[in-house]
């Protein structure tokens, strides 16, 4: 495992700090607040903590502030419910006493049911795709200095995406977007650990989606970007470690929010998890 790897899985092990309560601590990703990945993936692995033999299936939350990235979060897991094949927990998210985030978590037990899915949609090969670092090092020297180290860091989950599109001078294109992803390097044969990490990639150039038609970005003048809320569904096993096509849609944008889908496949065309997310996407004034 790369060292980088390595301190997102750390990042994602959380410390108990007393009955089902536990602490992580940020990370700085460039971004002004914490990103909200993290915390969505935090959140998913303290309600892991609570449950045994069960896995998470499906994960809904709200962003209600934003998080400091020089600061801890505290996670209070509440057990709603334990029954016979499902368990549901309450996770919400604090720092400085303030909530950031609330959301539910449900687990279920394995079984063998009815099976059908969605067919791959068509998408390079990654290996036939730069990736977002290096995306970043060619835009590096024609952006402002502030923003370069954002552009060219390090990243623990390689990002290679299909038809990229430039933030500094986005142009108008139709809401759709496909990227590869994978972490870098082998990972441990953990479920949990595999589900937590989907969910902090799951965030990244998500809502940008709802952004295409308009040709604007995050980096926009005028606009003011959030997360809102975010849902994710598991519906196979996957690793990780090896590529993973997420292809996400935006039907629709209005009253200043953006809402967006996306899907998961592994490369041989299994769909492995669903979200959904709304978010802010308004247009300031000026």
């Amino acid at each position: 495992m790369r060292d980088i790897t390595r301190k997102l899985v750390e990042l994602l092990d959380l410390s108990p700090i007393g009955d089902d309560h536990f602490q992580g601590d940020s990370e700085d990703l460039g971004f002004p607040n914490v990103f909200g990945g993290q915390v969505l993936g935090q959140a998913l692995m303290a309600a892991s903590r609570t449950v045994e033999v069960r896995l998470p299936h499906s994960l809904h939350a709200y962003f209600l502030r934003p998080g400091n990235h020089s600061m801890p979060i505290d996670y209070e897991v509440q057990r709603v419910r334990d029954g016979g094949s499902f368990s549901v927990r309450r996770v919400i998210a604090r720092q400085d006493g303030k909530e950031i985030l609330t959301g539910s978590m449900s687990f279920q037990r394995e079984e063998e049911g009815l099976e059908h899915q969605f067919d791959m949609p068509d998408a390079p090969d990654p290996d036939t795709l730069k990736s977002e670092q290096e995306y970043g090092a060619m835009l590096a020297p024609h952006v402002p200095e502030q923003v370069r180290s954002m552009l060219t860091r390090e990243r623990p989950i390689e990002i290679r995406p299909v038809d990229p599109l430039n933030p500094f001078r986005p142009e108008p294109r139709p809401p759709y977007s496909q990227c590869w992803l994978r972490a870098q390097g082998p990972l441990p044969d953990d479920p949990v650990l595999q589900r937590c990490l989907l969910t902090y990639a799951s965030d990244f150039s998500f809502l940008a989606t709802s952004m295409n038609p308009h040709g604007v970005s995050f980096m926009s003048k005028g606009m003011q970007v959030a997360s809102l809320d975010h849902s994710i569904w598991f519906h196979r096993d996957f690793r990780m470690d090896e590529w993973l096509l997420y292809d996400k849609d935006s039907p629709s944008a209005s009253q200043g929010r953006g809402f967006n889908r996306g899907n998961f496949y592994t490369q041989d065309g299994q769909l492995v998890a669903s979200t959904v997310q709304e978010a802010l996407i308004r247009k300031r004034a000026r």
